[in-house]
């Protein structure tokens, strides 16, 4: 059924129009994936749902009676509040009701009121129109249901009483879907629910989504995500909105055929137009030059058939960085950890530690890709700065190959200075001459005024592009990434899948982005308890011999 209607809308930030004549109808009986290149406005839309953004024209029209829900990126909560009290404060038309029923109940205990016939009928006829309301929306099976969700979501019932400050942002951002499914809504609206979930959270997700009576429309870059839970994926670019029946994947290989019809379409009729407009020009010229009418009349009537002919649009060309990572040949040992234990102290006394990694090894050769995989805190980002050398090992040795030039794409940007320009994070950290830094910042689809402003101006996805730049002038021949495709757009992660075609060194890579592991790595070593298991294969082979992801059966 027909959720929202969003007639010829148009929404603009500042003097810049993010889209405008858009129509589209939402459905609260399917999960919709909505994609499409960074800013191009996916998240603006949800907000128009919602009310929080209102469009300067164009109507955006609810079923009545519909309850919505929304999850946006990034999740805040106040201090000191734990799970099970962040999600109860989320069901806020029951505890509204609740509260109107504790002023009944002191109204009724009240000897103004009980003495006072009318006004007895009067708040009993409150109360019972109360205690429909909360039976209608789930009141009695509130407490349970909040356990449930919880649980469904991955939590245990020792995490319900902790500080929501101190949990993963995967988490956080759990807690905050759990707190807009407790009540139950008829469409929910979530904004990259996946982001910063280890493997096993997505798997939780993904059932909790496939298993919603309700509708969901799911941004996200995740493409295993979107191939498992999407009826349909809805595609923003451009300002143009376009529906694809099925997951990810069907709409990849439609997509495609689409574009390439779509330009096939268009250069035709640009080459019948050109030969039209030729035909007439002579004509009108043989008429001027032998004062012939007919000719004149033949050349004009031309034209004419040429202005009414139904134009086919330009195909729609993005913006997308042009990425070539080459390295060079480099050591056969790229990387050798042995022995390799790190502890932290677990009291200020020192009097106790905590082990974080125990002993373990790992050896990257040549031309290998290795995916490294694990809990949140399971202590990969650990091995990573034992490895770059930002902290000392408590036991082991890690050695780099003579010839390695290793290149460090940090998850939170760490590697670029905010406060200095794009061109200058380029020509300070890579040591290239402003012309170099320039052509290159083109190359990653960055504008000639984007360079000049600072990297705080950039988007999450705009500063993951500047960091594989830098990577790229580094010359480096082995790469350690961490999460490198958390905000990229999906034809940016799938430019960056392609580029590792031609690199020649090595990649050690972090990440939960199960499409990108299926498509890059030959190998994956898990990380638990402190040591390192290891798979052939990419994410599909290992989910399949370590357990982990559930049978074709259950999906």
């Amino acid at each position: 059924m027909i959720a929202v209607t969003l007639d010829r809308i148009k929404i603009s930030y500042a003097q810049a129009t993010v889209f405008e004549g858009l129509s589209w109808e939402a459905h609260d009986d399917r999960v919709v994936g909505l994609v499409g290149p960074n800013g191009c406005g996916k998240s603006t839309m949800l907000k128009a749902i919602i009310g929080e953004i209102r469009p300067s024209e164009g109507v955006i029209s609810e079923r009545s009676g519909l309850t919505v829900g929304y999850l946006p990126q990034a999740v805040e909560f106040p201090e000191g509040v734990t799970v099970i009290e962040t999600v109860r404060s989320g069901a806020r038309a029951l505890l509204d009701i609740e509260a109107g029923l504790a002023r009944v109940e002191a109204r009724l205990s009240d000897p103004q009121v009980y003495e006072d016939d009318d006004m007895l009928a009067e708040v009993l006829h409150e109360q019972e129109e109360l205690l429909v309301a909360y039976d209608r929306l789930g009141g009695p099976g509130l407490e349970s249901r909040i356990r449930s969700i919880l649980h469904a979501l991955g939590f245990r019932s020792r995490d319900f009483d902790r500080s929501v400050n101190v949990l993963s942002g995967g988490q956080k951002k759990m807690v905050g879907l759990a707190a807009q499914a407790v009540n139950r809504p008829d469409l929910l609206l979530l904004d990259e629910p996946d982001n910063h979930l280890d493997l096993t959270g997505k798997m939780y997700l993904e059932k909790f989504l496939r298993d919603y009576e309700g509708g969901v429309i799911l941004v996200s870059h995740d493409r295993y995500l979107l191939d498992l839970v999407v009826d349909e994926i809805t595609e923003l670019e451009g300002g143009v909105i376009t529906r694809f029946p099925g997951n990810y994947s069907e709409y990849a290989v439609e997509k495609e055929h689409q574009r390439a019809l779509h330009e096939k379409h268009y250069a035709d009729q640009q080459k019948e137009i050109h030969r039209l407009e030729q035909s007439a020009k002579r004509l009108l010229t043989w008429g001027a030059v032998f004062d012939n009418e007919k000719f004149i009349k033949r050349g004009q009537n031309i034209l004419k058939r040429i202005e009414r002919m139904e134009k086919i649009d330009r195909p729609h060309q993005q913006r997308e960085m042009k990425l070539s990572i080459s390295g060079f040949r480099g050591s056969t040992k790229v990387m050798e950890a042995s022995g390799l234990s790190k502890a932290y102290p677990a009291r200020e006394d020192g009097s106790e530690t905590k082990t974080v990694l125990d002993g373990l090894d790992l050896l990257v050769r040549h031309g290998e890709r290795v995916g490294l995989v694990g809990a949140n805190g399971s202590g990969k980002s650990v091995l990573f700065r034992l490895i770059r050398g930002q902290e000392s090992p408590t036991r082991g040795d890690v050695i780099l190959g003579p010839s390695v030039v290793t290149g460090y794409y940090a998850q939170e940007h760490e590697t670029l200075d905010l406060d200095r320009s794009l061109i200058d994070n380029l020509r300070h950290a890579a040591g290239v001459s402003e012309t170099r830094a320039m052509q290159t910042l083109l190359q990653f689809a960055f504008t000639y005024d984007q360079a000049r402003r600072p990297v705080s101006d950039l988007s999450g996805g705009e500063r993951s592009r500047l960091q594989l730049a830098l990577i790229v002038l580094s010359g480096a021949n082995f790469l350690m990434l961490d999460e490198p495709t958390n905000n990229l757009d999906i034809r940016s992660a799938e430019i960056l899948e392609d580029a590792f075609d031609e690199l020649e060194g090595a990649v050690l890579v972090i990440s939960h982005d199960r499409y990108f592991l299926d498509r890059v790595v030959d190998r994956i070593v898990e990380l638990v308890d402190g040591q390192l298991v290891e798979y052939a294969g990419g994410y599909s082979e290992y989910a399949r011999k370590s357990g982990l992801h559930p049978d074709e059966g259950e999906r």
